[in-house]
């Protein structure tokens, strides 16, 4: 495995095997969905002689934008907004279909390093999580929002078993003062449900990590917004073209397994793993959309392990668009 070219504040997470995936070649036209600090971006203009659209919606990376339009110029393209958006953003540039799509979910290195972004409990910063800097807040969340919808978020999307201890302790915390910190939110969940840093030598996870990975997808919108990427990708990419999507949790990745699975006809449309946005709303009877890549999910190599211990969640799963028309679903 070569050494991934990275800014020093982000690793692209399986750098090489997305280039595999991808196989770019020169004159081919390529989205990375969500840009960040430009790791995919810059791999895959310097493996062919490609184009590249990339797209992000945190106004933080517009720097790092500007010196790779700098570097590749008309070989490099940047668009504010969400992936999810992506069909129609880039048909605003007059393109219509793209060779390949690649997705890292989630927070970025960056965003998580950076304390004021409010994205992690390790550095004290204001309790906000969003990628765009718009709109709901995480500390709305704990402030506002009634006791039993703070339960059912941080079990439904932090898939917390304790949920109700910590959202009952928010409740009874946020009487006495605003919570508007990290580390306030982190010692009110670690006094609720207990911690011990060991067991039998075993480093424990934060009780406080589920709650935050909770709130931050249920600020960005992230699943919904991963389910209209999907659905985005699969319009504009032409024939043969690749889509590939890292994703670092269990919600996540389920819900792009079963996107392939339902769009490369091995499953049903009464899946029950896949809202009906997603299946076709017509007729089982149709050609898949997708062809499988890989069989399952790739993920990092030892290597990659050692340099970046961020990636050890991390999988990757793709696949490549066949000639059918895309599948019809209610959002359409």
């Amino acid at each position: 495995m070569t050494s991934p070219t990275h800014d020093p504040r982000h690793f692209p997470v399986m750098r090489d095997e997305i280039i595999a995936m991808m196989s770019p070649q020169d004159k081919e036209i390529f989205i990375d969905g969500t840009f960040g600090a430009g790791g995919y971006s810059r791999a895959l203009l310097e493996a062919a002689n490609c184009v590249v659209y990339a797209i992000d919606r945190d106004p933080s990376v517009l720097p790092t934008a500007s010196a790779m339009k700098a570097k590749f110029e008309e070989r490099f393209h940047f668009l504010s907004g969400c992936f999810s958006q992506m069909d129609s953003l880039l048909v605003e540039q007059g393109i219509v279909s793209v060779n390949g799509v690649v997705l890292d979910i989630g927070v970025s290195s960056m965003q998580f390093d950076d304390a004021e972004r409010g994205f992690s409990f390790q550095n004290d910063g204001p309790l906000s999580m969003r990628m765009d800097n718009q709109g709901l807040s995480a500390a709305d969340v704990v402030m506002d929002f009634s006791e039993e919808d703070i339960a059912n978020i941080i079990y439904q999307y932090g898939e917390e078993k304790k949920s109700r201890r910590i959202a009952k302790a928010i409740v009874e915390a946020r009487s006495h003062g605003a919570i508007t910190r990290t580390s306030e939110l982190a010692a009110i969940i670690e006094k609720a449900v207990g911690y011990k840093r060991y067991i039998k030598g075993k480093k424990q996870i934060h009780p406080a990590t589920r709650t935050f990975q909770a709130l931050r997808i249920y600020v960005n919108d992230e699943l919904q917004e991963l389910k209209r990427g999907l659905v985005a990708a699969e319009h504009i990419l032409a024939p043969n073209g690749r889509l590939c999507v890292v994703s670092f949790h269990s919600l996540e990745d389920r819900i792009v397994k079963n996107f392939f699975k339902v769009r490369s006809g091995g499953m049903g449309r009464g899946s029950r793993y896949l809202p009906d946005a997603l299946v076709h709303t017509a007729s089982d009877n149709v050609a898949p959309s997708f062809k499988m890549i890989a069989n399952g999910s790739v993920k990092p190599s030892k290597a990659e392990l050692e340099q970046n211990i961020r990636s050890r969640s991390a999988k990757l799963r793709g696949a490549s668009r066949t000639s059918a028309a895309p599948w019809l679903g209610e959002e359409e």
